[in-house]
Order: structure tokens, then sequence, then C-alpha cells
């Protein structure tokens, strides 16, 4: 929402400040400078782009329109769910686990959760890591580094569709003197006709480089930001995950294990340990319900 209310802000200062100044606004209307500039950019994007980045940086746009997910009620979530996990391993072993994360869908333990089951990538982060303590023979250590690989190629996947797109912001400007030396070319072949037309061709011109710039530095490269910044979120997210997981396999109690992760967490969405432990002590107390029943 944010994002929309920033592209409507940026425009509106712009075309507001340019009305002020008593200019003229359908000399802004040149759809020949739009044809040029935003279709050359919509090429450069294809040229550079395989269809899976280009798959991606569609899925980036949509997700900044919606918010940042991962806010203090997503995180306790999500350490709820940790806590759950660890006390099923830590009541009935860890080899007991082995059905739930065989079959995640049909898991009584992750059915209560189903923004995991949503997450593709959380839940094979989370599965796969139980899966290899299960072998016994992974130190803590190990992990640790393994889980770090991990979100390391899982950002850098992240970030491919925001480098792109900036590079495509930088691309804009230039783009624009492109539409603005085409808009001269057809100026000179007018020249010796009347004084208004010629101006209204000079005009058109500037108008392309006008338009280039706006697009690159008032949309474009915010856009390419907020996106990196989505994926900074995201990754916060997964490495309060991944302190939870290695400190339960270095034998952490539940609750000591999810305070880990509490730990990592940023300020800004952190629960507080008091507002933790009761959304802990209220997904056990919910827990045994189920079972009496």
């Amino acid at each position: 929402m944010f994002v929309l209310i920033g592209i409507v802000v940026v425009f509106g200062a712009v075309i507001g400040g340019f009305l002020m100044e008593h200019g003229q606004l359908m000399v802004l209307v040149q759809p020949a400078e739009y044809v040029i500039i935003l279709g050359a950019a919509l090429g450069t994007v294809l040229i550079g782009n395989p269809p899976a980045v280009l798959k991606s940086m569609l899925h980036g746009l949509l997700s900044i329109l919606k918010g940042d997910p991962y806010t203090k009620a997503q995180y306790t979530n999500a350490m709820v769910a940790m806590y759950e996990i660890f006390q099923f391993i830590r009541k009935n072993g860890l080899a007991k686990l082995e059905a739930d994360i065989e079959a995640p869908a049909e898991s009584q333990l992750f059915s209560t959760h189903p923004w995991m089951l949503k997450d593709a990538y959380v839940l094979s982060f989370v599965c796969d890591t139980f899966r290899m303590t299960m072998t016994g023979h992974v130190q803590p250590f190990e992990l640790d580094q393994m889980l770090d690989h991990d979100l390391e190629v899982h950002h850098h996947e992240l970030s491919v569709p925001a480098h792109s797109l900036q590079t495509v912001s930088d691309a804009l400007p230039g783009l624009g003197i492109v539409a603005a030396v085409l808009g001269v070319v057809i100026t000179m072949g007018s020249l010796g006709g009347p004084p208004e037309e010629i101006g209204h061709k000079v005009a058109a011109a500037l108008v392309g480089t006008f338009l280039g710039i706006l697009f690159c530095y008032g949309v474009l490269a915010p856009i390419a930001s907020r996106i990196e910044k989505s994926n900074d979120s995201r990754l916060e997210f997964l490495r309060a995950l991944k302190a939870a997981l290695v400190a339960s396999v270095k034998g952490s109690a539940p609750i000591l294990a999810v305070e880990h992760a509490r730990r990592v967490i940023p300020p800004h969405v952190r629960p507080t340990f008091v507002e933790l432990e009761a959304a802990c002590k209220g997904a056990g107390a919910t827990a045994k319900q189920a079972e009496a029943a």
C-alpha cells in the first residue's frame, strides 16, 4: 500500500509543481515518447533476464504491494511453531518426528501452522534440517555452517530480480536521451516551418528526457530498493529460525532454543520475553487439551 502511495506522491508533486508554474499539462502527454522509453525498457528486461528471473521479478513486485509479512505476530507464530516441534521431540524422541517431516501436509504437528505449509522454502529448511540431525553424524557447528550456506544461496536468488530491476532503472535516463535525440531529428526535419510547430516538437523531445529521469529515480529505483529491503526482512526471519534449530540441536531446552531465536529478531518486530513465553505456554496448553480429547 505504501508503495502505491509513494508513487502517487511522486507524480503528484512533480505534476503539481509543473502546474503551479503555469505549465501546460497536455505538453507532457506525448504517446510516442512513452512508447519509446517504456517499450525499450521492457525490451532490455526481456533481453537481460531468463524466464525464471522474470517470474521472480513479477513475484517481487506483487509482494511489496502486500506489505511486509514479517510482523511481530508472524515472528511470534514462528517461534511458537518451533517450540511445539521441539517439545514434541523432547517428549517423543527425534525418531517419532520422521513421519511428520516426510508428509508435512498430513501431519497434525505442521497442520496447525498453515503459514509454514504455504512457504515451500521454510518447510524444506526446517524438515531437511531435522532429516540431517536424524542421521546422527552432524555436529552443531557443521549444521550451523550448512544452514548459513543455504541462506546465502537463497538470499542471492532473491536478490537477482532486484538487481535486474535496478539495472533497467539505471538505463532509463539513457533511453530518455534516445527519445530526445529522435525528437531533435524530427525537429530538424521541420526547420523552416511555423515556430509553433517547431516549439511543440522541441518540447516533445525534452519530455523524453524528463520521463526517463522521472521513471528512473522516482519509480523503478525506489521499487528495486524496496524489493531488496523485503528480501532482507525474509533473511532476518530465516536467521531466527536457524538460531532456534541450531540451539535445539545443541541440546537446549525448547523455551531456551526459541529464546536464542528471539534475540536474533530485529528489535522493531521482536516479541518481548513475556509475550513469547505466554504464547508458548498457551500453545502447550492447547496441545494437552487436544491430546486429552
